[in-house]
């Protein structure tokens, strides 16, 4: 629960159908989609959440209110989510459970070095999994007794969502972006592109990383990239 919330000790306790119930998740997460998808997997769960989209917002929040679990993403464009999954572990008093999330294989590494308990790979849309990451670090008396009803239900989070995250990239690449800024928009999209399983995206975003990466000019990826997002943003959606 919120340590410093006044309304704490109201809080429900967990149950079997609701095992986060009582647990306020603040997840640090600059994509709308990821962000949704967290959002729906903590609210069926029982957990309220609160989001923040980068670091300083992050930490402008943690100045008010201390969340029961912390899920830090660890690209940010404001900076790397390890960095403040490294502040937290050290403070006192230290939150209750922290968690990394990241498209990238390599993350669980980094996220675990700065002292993560535990890390959510993405996408991640089963119900069952993502209680299952966060139970499994909850100390003994924050978890539901007896038998837990394991729920195999998978979320899908709504699509307009998917639409705001590549109408913040579009803006990213709105002025020549600079070589930080190219390498957030790889990062940003390739999680995004897995995540809506947009496997075009996600090819196209992993050929910019790759040019990055070799430390060689990526304009016409980059190109080929604000293309697709532009198609992407006059697709029409059924409401």
């Amino acid at each position: 629960m919120d340590d410093l919330d006044p309304f704490a000790s109201t809080i429900p306790a967990p149950t079997a159908a609701r095992p986060l119930m009582g647990l306020t998740i603040l997840v640090v997460e600059d994509s709308r989609f990821a962000c949704e998808a967290m959002r729906l997997l903590s609210l069926r769960s029982g957990a309220r959440i609160r989001r923040a989209d980068c670091l300083r917002s992050a930490r402008r929040h943690l100045q008010v209110y201390r969340p029961s679990v912390v899920i830090a993403d660890l690209g940010l464009p404001d900076g790397n989510g390890a960095d403040l999954i490294a502040e937290l572990n050290v403070a006192s008093p230290r939150v209750g459970v922290l968690l990394g999330t990241s498209g990238d294989p390599g993350g669980e590494s980094a996220a675990r070095a700065a002292g993560a308990d535990g890390f959510i790979p993405k996408p991640i849309t089963s119900l069952g999994a993502f209680q299952q990451i966060v139970l499994s670090n909850m100390p003994a008396d924050r978890q539901p007794c007896g038998l837990r009803l394991v729920e195999d239900e998978e979320i899908h989070p709504d699509l307009i969502a998917f639409q705001d995250d590549m109408a913040h990239i579009a803006e990213v690449l709105e002025d020549p972006p600079n070589e930080h800024a190219l390498d957030y928009v790889a990062q940003f999209l390739g999680g995004v592109a897995r995540s809506a399983k947009d496997q075009g995206l996600e090819t196209a975003a992993l050929a910019l990383a790759r040019q990055r990466a070799c430390g060689r000019s990526a304009r016409s990826e980059t190109a080929i990239l604000a293309g697709m997002i532009q198609e992407r943003l006059t697709r029409k959606i059924a409401i």
